[in-house]
């Protein structure tokens, strides 16, 4: 099976240690891990500052349209979270970078942009129009 060989000069076994990750190289693979790993860090912080503030905020009769917002970004930082999280699984899976809707590469400089990118550039914008 394809998937458990070790990759020349590789020490690590299993789907992230080939090719399947829409053929991005080695290198790019690591870079990319490392961008999803920094912004894994940056939401983690968010999220710890938010909850600081929260409880900051919990005993004050601050306004309550703050305490929206606050509320607001926090879920927005959680979703983005998840979606990192879930980049982060798919390059040890083998399957980072292929489109998940029509299992075509995704171009390399749409992962720079959004390394947590679930979909190619046409499969998002047609997501996007049903929506």
């Amino acid at each position: 099976m394809d998937s458990e060989k070790t990759a020349p000069g590789s020490k690590t076994t299993g789907k992230a240690a080939n090719s399947r990750n829409a053929g991005l190289s080695r290198e790019q693979l690591t870079m990319f891990r490392e961008l999803l790993e920094e912004q894994r860090r940056f939401r983690l912080g968010q999220l710890r500052q938010f909850d600081a503030d929260s409880s900051q905020q919990s005993g004050e009769a601050g306004p309550s349209g703050q305490r929206e917002v606050d509320l607001e970004l926090a879920a927005s930082a959680r979703t983005v979270l998840a979606e990192v999280e879930a980049a982060l699984e798919r390059i040890e899976q083998g399957t980072y970078g292929l489109c998940e809707s029509c299992g075509e590469p995704i171009a390399p400089e749409r992962l720079e942009i959004v390394p947590q990118a679930r979909y190619c550039v046409t499969c998002q914008r047609a997501r996007e129009t049903r929506w």
